[in-house]
C-alpha cells in the first residue's frame, strides 16, 4: 500500500494520476485530504480516502496502519513559523511511521544540503531539518531536493496578462535551476513503486538546464508573443509586503532568508547529470501550462 499525502496539490495531483495509470493490481493506493470533494468520482472510486490533516497525530495514525510506503508532502502555512510548518507539522507523522512499521518514505524537500549557506537559508533550513526528523525514525527515506517551480510564475499570470512584468527578488541574471512539478511527480512515482532502495539518501531535480529572470522574461515573450520583462523586488519591500498578506512575522523572514540564499548559490550545490536533470523544458511548460493561463482564447498568437 502507497500513502499520497497532499494528492490535490500541484506535485501531489501529478503523482496520483501516475500512480492510477501505472501502479500494479496488488499495489493499494491510500489518499489523505482534508476535502474529499476535491477529488473526483473516479479517483474516489479507485483510492481509499483518510479525511483530515496529515498533520494531525490520529489521522497519521490511520492513514499509515499497513501502509509499506509514504509520499510525503507538507503543505505551506504561512500563519506559522517555519519550525512549527515544517517540523512540528511533521512530527505527528514521524511517530507514526515508527508505530505502524513503515517502510519507505519520499519527500518533498528543497536543494542547499551542504551548502554554506544552508544553515541561514529560511524555509529550505526548516525543510532540511524535517528531513532530519523523518530520516531518524528509521524509515528507508528519500528526501526529493527541489529548485523553484515553474509553476511559482502562476503567482504572475495576472500581472504578466495586464503588464507584461513578472517579480521575484533575485538578481536579473543570475542562473539557477528550475523544474516543472509533473517531474518532481515522475520521479517521485518511480521511487515509490520501486521500493528496492535503503538507507537515507536524496534525489535532486534539477530540470534540463539553469535559468536566469532575464531568460525566462526571453522566453516567455517568445512563447506568449507579446513583451514580457522581469522586475526584482528589494528584500526589504519583500518582507514589507508578506507582512501586509497577514503572513506570521517568522515566516516572512523565512521567505526573505530563503530568497537571499538563494542569491548567494543555494541551488547551486548539485550537478546536473542525466540521472539529476528532468526532461521539461521551460519552453515546453509555457505552451502547456502559463499560455493557458496567461491569454484569452480571443488573444492566444498563431504558431
Amino acid at each position: 500500500m502507497i500513502v499520497i499525502t497532499a494528492p490535490t496539490g500541484n506535485i501531489g495531483s501529478h503523482l496520483l494520476s501516475l500512480l492510477l495509470e501505472s501502479a500494479p493490481a496488488h499495489e493499494e493506493l491510500r489518499v489523505v485530504v482534508r476535502d474529499p470533494a476535491r477529488l473526483s468520482d473516479a479517483v474516489r472510486d479507485r483510492v481509499e480516502v483518510i479525511t483530515g490533516s496529515h498533520g494531525d497525530a490520529e489521522v497519521a495514525g490511520r492513514a499509515f496502519e499497513g501502509a509499506d510506503a509514504v509520499f510525503w508532502l507538507v503543505p505551506p502555512d504561512a500563519s506559522l513559523t517555519p519550525e512549527d510548518a515544517y517540523c512540528g507539522f511533521t512530527r505527528p507523522a514521524a511517530k507514526a511511521l515508527v508505530a505502524h512499521g513503515v517502510g519507505h518514505v519520499v519527500g518533498v524537500s528543497a536543494l542547499g544540503r551542504g551548502t554554506p549557506v544552508s544553515h541561514r537559508a529560511g524555509l529550505v533550513t526548516a525543510s532540511l531539518a524535517m528531513d532530519d526528523l523523518i530520516a531518524g525514525t528509521g524509515v528507508a527515506y528519500r528526501a526529493l531536493a527541489c529548485p523553484s517551480f515553474f509553476e511559482n510564475l502562476l503567482e504572475d499570470a495576472a500581472a504578466i496578462r495586464e503588464t507584461g512584468v513578472f517579480t521575484d527578488a533575485v538578481d536579473a541574471d543570475h542562473k539557477a535551476p528550475r523544474a516543472a512539478v509533473a517531474d518532481i511527480a515522475a520521479v517521485a512515482a518511480g521511487l515509490l513503486l520501486n521500493r528496492s532502495w535503503s538507507g537515507i539518501d536524496s534525489v535532486p531535480v534539477l530540470g534540463p538546464q539553469d535559468l536566469s529572470p532575464n531568460d525566462l522574461a526571453r522566453i516567455m515573450t517568445e512563447q506568449l508573443g507579446r513583451p514580457v520583462r522581469y522586475e526584482q523586488q528589494p528584500l526589504d519591500e519583500l518582507y514589507t509586503d508578506l507582512l501586509g498578506h497577514r503572513i506570521d512575522e517568522a515566516f516572512a523572514r523565512a521567505v526573505v532568508d530563503m530568497k537571499r540564499a538563494k542569491s548567494e548559490g543555494l541551488d547551486a550545490g548539485v550537478t546536473r547529470t542525466p540521472a539529476t536533470g528532468s526532461p521539461t523544458t521551460f519552453q515546453q511548460w509555457c505552451a502547456r501550462t502559463l499560455e493557458p493561463a496567461v491569454l484569452t482564447e480571443g488573444t492566444r498568437h498563431a504558431r
